[in-house]
């Protein structure tokens, strides 16, 4: 089983860290999305530990980890200075990064930056570290159902049906919602919003793990500030809007080798988000077919396969 670990970081969080496995093992680090926590690898963690160093953090905002206030706490240079932190905590160089979600398109931008965010002075008077190149800590990159943010910035001005699938975002980012949010909302929310994405349902102690997550003080609106925070543009479905000119400019291109492992009835991020081999040249596309948005519990036998098959063949 792993174990649970408060971690205070440079970066001015702390966060809960599930650990597992042998230090001398090859470390792979996991990162869950919206709006679950580590438990998102639940099924994979003991699997993996068995021959590798897993460390799955609640990232800020979620469950019990530190929860910021403000929307600047969460652009995607933060949690991206938290793995890379917590990486060096743990005295981690390199590392296969895995991300579901919103830990996926960390895991994409993680894999893209070509300098280091910096980070606040851990103390009073210590000099701020400055930002160094972090490319290549990153070994290498599996995705689950997060999309690559060319691809799916285009999609969201070329493909009317993602168009239309993504429009929850915009309703995301309305701060109106958080006030609803609380006790019998959280109900209506877990019913509606979160259920209708699930291939299977929830209930049990699943349930509840989310409805405690959830009802911790400030979650939820800490979640949402990770929509809030993106520079994502989602044009309404007929709406005219400007197209950002870097969306026909090149785009590096992902070094690392990827797997991605994709649940094929998600409703929220469309096929078209695979299109992905000319910013992917190393890449292996593993289709879950009866798989949706949250794959990785969902079908576990499925994308675990995929992941050990995947890293016994690329040496990780």
């Amino acid at each position: 089983m792993a174990e649970l670990q408060r971690i205070a970081l440079p970066t001015g969080v702390e966060l809960d860290v599930a650990i597992a496995g042998d230090p001398a093992n090859p470390p792979i680090f996991l990162l869950h999305g919206f709006p679950e926590s580590h438990r998102t690898w639940r099924h994979q963690i003991p699997e993996l530990a068995k021959d590798h160093y897993v460390v799955a953090p609640d990232q800020r905002g979620f469950a019990r980890s530190s929860k910021p206030e403000g929307v600047a706490n969460y652009t995607p240079d933060k949690p991206i200075g938290d793995l890379l932190a917590l990486a060096d905590h743990l005295g981690v160089d390199r590392f296969t990064l895995v991300g579901h979600d919103w830990g996926g398109a960390i895991a994409w931008m993680a894999a893209l930056q070509s300098g280091r965010p910096a980070v606040p002075p851990a103390r009073p008077g210590q000099r701020e570290a400055l930002p160094t190149d972090h490319s290549q800590r990153i070994a290498r990159l599996i995705i689950v159902n997060a999309p690559h943010p060319k691809v799916f910035q285009k999609s969201l001005f070329d493909d009317p049906q993602q168009r239309e699938a993504s429009q929850y975002i915009t309703r995301f980012r309305d701060t109106r919602i958080d006030q609803g949010l609380i006790g019998a909302g959280l109900e209506r929310f877990f019913a509606s919003t979160f259920a209708q994405h699930v291939v299977g349902g929830i209930a049990g102690d699943d349930k509840a793990a989310y409805m405690d997550e959830w009802g911790q003080p400030g979650a939820m609106t800490a979640m949402l500030n990770w929509y809030r925070a993106s520079a994502i543009i989602v044009p309404a479905p007929d709406e005219d809007a400007e197209r950002p000119a870097w969306l026909d400019a090149p785009f590096p291109p992902i070094t690392q080798p990827t797997l991605v492992i994709w649940g094929m009835k998600d409703f929220a991020l469309l096929p078209a988000q695979l299109e992905l081999d000319e910013f992917v040249p190393d890449l292996t596309i593993v289709p879950v077919e009866d798989g949706g948005h949250f794959v990785p519990w969902e079908k576990p036998e499925a994308v675990t396969t995929a992941m050990r098959e995947w890293l016994l063949k690329r040496g990780g």
